[in-house]
Formats: C-alpha cells, structure tokens, sequence
C-alpha cells in the first residue's frame, strides 16, 4: 500500500470513528470484503440532428466531419445555396 493511501485510510478511519457510522451504513459491506464499485454508466447514444437535407434526393448531412459529395455537388454543380439545403429546425414536442 503506498503512503498516500495510507493516509487516506487513516482520514477514512477517524471520520468513521467521529461520526459513529458502522459497516452497515456503508451500504452493507460486510467487513474484510472487498467494496464493489458500479461500473460507470453507459452514455446514451448521440443522437445526429439532420442540418442539411437535399430537396429532391432527401440525402441528409448533420453538418459534423468533412461536407458529403452530395452536398458539394448540390452547392457547386446543381445551383443550390446553402440556406436551400438547410433543414429545417426539429419541431419541439411538448
């Protein structure tokens, strides 16, 4: 066990021992057992938010990561402009 942690039990023990908390308030860990940590939780999947949209081939782009060919294509070769192929804003369920 390295110093610092040591230390850091001795802290533990003489806040345990201040307050009078007894294994059981610590969440039922019988003593000598080792403390089972939850494992973090799972961030939920990122959801894309379609910004850009083509009007005829519906293809999509959430505006993250290098321009899709189609919409190099649409701005540069099919005449569109940006504020064209801008999707519009989700509608706010409520």
């Amino acid at each position: 066990m390295t110093p610092e942690q040591e230390a850091v039990l001795r802290s533990i023990r003489k806040l345990v021992d201040f307050w009078r908390i007894t294994p059981g308030e610590l969440g039922g860990i019988p003593s000598g057992a080792p403390a089972r940590v939850p494992a973090p939780a799972k961030p939920a999947p990122r959801v894309p938010v379609v910004k850009y949209r083509h009007p005829i081939t519906l293809e999509t782009w959430d505006g993250e990561g290098p321009q899709p060919p189609w919409l190099r294509d649409a701005l540069t070769r099919e005449g569109y402009t940006v504020d064209e192929l801008r999707a519009a804003p989700p509608a706010s369920g409520g």
